[in-house]
């Protein structure tokens, strides 16, 4: 079983060779790594690279001439990920927050026929977010996880997660690559449209970590795309 692990970046130079060497050691078969990087500045692309030479059947790269969103990152390495055969496509972040130990659990969850995603989960039990972040911060993500699911019943505990494990013909079945949404209401609309072709989410508690190295990319805008998306979702209009 291929498994594939997309890792976009932007400016991640010192966080992206710390990911891999995690991913790396993980007892996990036939495991890649494919990292998008959208033209960071601060010469990722080129650690990429170097990673990539150093490990050539493992890590691969996609470079992007622009920074145009998190979703369109995804989408770019997700449809290259499926391209090159991969029977399973992992969304993981650069920064560290997600735990790559994780991910063996998350397979196993995967295996069952009925699951077509599963989820990194900070609000299952067992699941926990950073101590670092501020109050404010912690009652932001659960407002926004209980936001989403008030109005389009996704039946998740964390419906803004990031840290997901794909089957491939679940991935076909939602057609990602049309997915229009960027930024983090992407996360949202690959599980509503999952949801909605009749595939079951299934969640796995992680301990979500801050990052201690480079700046966060949530912008207004970002914040407030994720907050019309689910109600774009629902009445079923164009994104």
């Amino acid at each position: 079983m291929r498994v594939t692990v997309v890792v976009p970046t932007y400016n991640e130079r010192e966080n992206l060779p710390v990911a891999v060497e995690r991913l790396t050691a993980l007892p996990v078969p036939d495991l890649h790594v494919l990292v998008v990087d959208d033209n960071s500045p601060d010469g990722t692309g080129e650690v990429a690279d170097k990673l990539a030479a150093e490990l050539p059947n493992t890590v691969s790269v996609l470079h992007r001439t622009e920074k145009d969103g998190l979703g369109r990152a995804y989408i770019a390495g997700i449809t290259q990920a499926l391209e090159e055969g991969a029977d399973v496509v992992i969304q993981m972040d650069a920064d560290l927050s997600h735990p790559a130990e994780v991910i063996p659990a998350m397979l196993e969850q995967l295996s069952a026929p009925e699951v077509g995603v599963v989820l990194g989960s900070r609000y299952v039990p067992g699941g926990s977010t950073a101590e670092e972040w501020k109050w404010y911060r912690k009652a932001l993500s659960a407002w926004a996880n209980f936001y989403v699911n008030l109005i389009l019943r996704l039946g998740v505990k964390d419906a803004t997660a990031g840290f997901k494990a794909w089957k491939a013909p679940t991935l076909r079945d939602i057609d990602v690559a049309s997915i229009r949404s960027n930024g983090y209401s992407f996360q949202v609309e690959m599980n509503y449209r999952a949801i909605k072709k009749g595939h079951r989410i299934a969640e796995v508690p992680i301990r979500f970590e801050e990052r201690t190295i480079g700046a966060s990319k949530m912008s207004l805008k970002v914040q407030l795309e994720s907050a019309l998306m689910p109600w774009k979702l629902l009445f079923g209009r164009s994104v």
